[in-house]
């Protein structure tokens, strides 16, 4: 078989919760040997937000494919000797802990460079340096400080989240990136490097239209937006795309909370579109005819077409729509997702034996590679490796590691 694309590459995994576990799940993925090292007690998110008792949650499973797992207390002297092995034999070592805390361990970037100069150390952390540097860092809060909550929304309404996980798992991708540039330039220099990635940078990369826009305000309102007011800084504008193309989430029949479907209207489009709503007339109207006509009226050409599409079910109105090109898609609740038979094919809704689950679904590799497929299988047990690392790996006997679990080292 065609070894895959990390294949002999190794990550010492000391990351919990998601933003880091999302990262390393890439990296397994793409056929790393990823070692997740949690403390004796276990990575915190096993246990939370269980729907199973004495099972792994899924909060757990579902960002801990295609691990190893091992225990190990590295507040002990026996364990920090342990771990210097560990990062002595990796290529990669990812953490997501507190500012400060593997430095606190006695594993400064110069120590763990002097243990292993080839080893790429990635942190992800919060903020980077500065007034924000020790706040604490949760997926929405970085989404609030990073330029998504304040254009996220409806003008008349507050702030909203994304349920898009773009501070957590948004901030992994981004480590993921920095890891790979990082071991290819390895292959130049012979080096390894450190690579910091803040939640609230990854956050803000994911905004950077908004910031176009800020800008752009210094030279009036922005046409392409529905608001009717602007202050001096970008407004939350609902469902508009605020981009070159506008475009809108129309109510579908039945009126259920995701009977919509979002549609763009390009230039091209607009006579199809008016002859679709029974309004073939507009498509020559001068006051409908062009972009520049539509755009002080977007909120009115919206209501048009919702008229329209109010009336039928969604899959309807984007086989009409897509029958004349006109860029579309039906809003998806989370169970058509998960029952999309389309996800499932492409693999990217996987359904995975677990030991203690039986099984349970999960969102596979989004990147496909041609010489590298995915094959998602279950997140480890709490130190089901251990001795295979241990004993078969670093040489340590049977009876020390037997004594490392008595004396909770393991």
């Amino acid at each position: 078989m065609t070894p895959k694309a990390l294949e002999g590459i190794r990550v010492l995994d000391m990351t919990h919760v998601q933003s880091g576990p999302s990262a390393t799940q890439l990296l397994a993925w793409l056929g790393a040997d990823v070692v997740k090292l949690e403390a004796p007690t276990g990575d915190i998110t096993r246990r939370q937000l269980r729907d199973l008792p004495d099972a792994d949650s899924l909060y757990f499973t579902m960002l801990n494919c295609n691990k190893r797992s091992i225990t190990l207390n590295t507040k002990t002297e026996r364990g920090k000797e342990i771990l210097t092995e560990l990062i002595r034999r990796s290529d990669v070592m990812v953490e997501n802990f507190g500012p400060g805390a593997i430095d606190r361990m006695g594993f400064t970037w110069d120590r763990i460079k002097e243990i292993n100069p080839r080893i790429v150390y990635a942190s992800i952390k919060g903020f980077g340096d500065g007034p924000y540097t020790n706040f604490k860092a949760y997926e929405v809060v970085a989404q609030a400080m990073g330029g998504s909550m304040s254009t996220t929304g409806f003008e008349d309404g507050p702030p909203l989240a994304t349920g898009a996980q773009i501070g957590d798992s948004g901030t992994g991708v981004h480590a993921v990136a920095g890891i790979l540039a990082a071991l290819f330039q390895r292959e130049r220099t012979g080096r390894g490097q450190r690579v910091n990635v803040a939640m609230q940078h990854a956050v803000l990369n994911l905004c950077r239209v908004k910031l176009r826009d800020q800008q752009r305000l210094a030279h009036g309102p922005l046409a392409e937006y529905p608001n009717e007011d602007f202050g001096d800084e970008v407004p939350r504008s609902g469902n508009a795309s605020g981009g070159g193309q506008p475009g809108w989430a129309v109510k579908c029949a039945p009126g259920g909370p995701n009977d919509y479907v979002y549609v763009i209207v390009q230039p091209v489009g607009w006579k199809p579109v008016s002859e679709l709503i029974g309004r073939p007339e507009l498509a020559d109207d001068p006051e409908w005819a062009t972009p520049e006509a539509r755009l002080p009226k977007l909120n009115k050409m919206f209501q048009l077409i919702e008229e329209w599409s109010s009336t039928l079910p969604k899959w309807e109105v984007l086989e009409r729509l897509n029958a004349h090109n006109i860029p579309c898609g039906p809003i998806l609740s989370t169970k058509e997702i998960i029952e999309d038979r389309s996800l499932v094919a492409n693999e990217m809704v996987v359904t995975v034996p677990h030991p203690e689950r039986g099984e349970f679904v999960t969102v596979g590799s989004p990147l496909k590679l041609s010489d590298s497929p995915v094959d998602v299988v279950a997140s480890p047990l709490l130190g089901e490796h251990n001795e295979e690392v241990y004993v078969g790996e670093l040489g340590l006997g049977d009876e020390e590691l037997h004594l490392l679990k008595s004396n909770g080292v393991i």
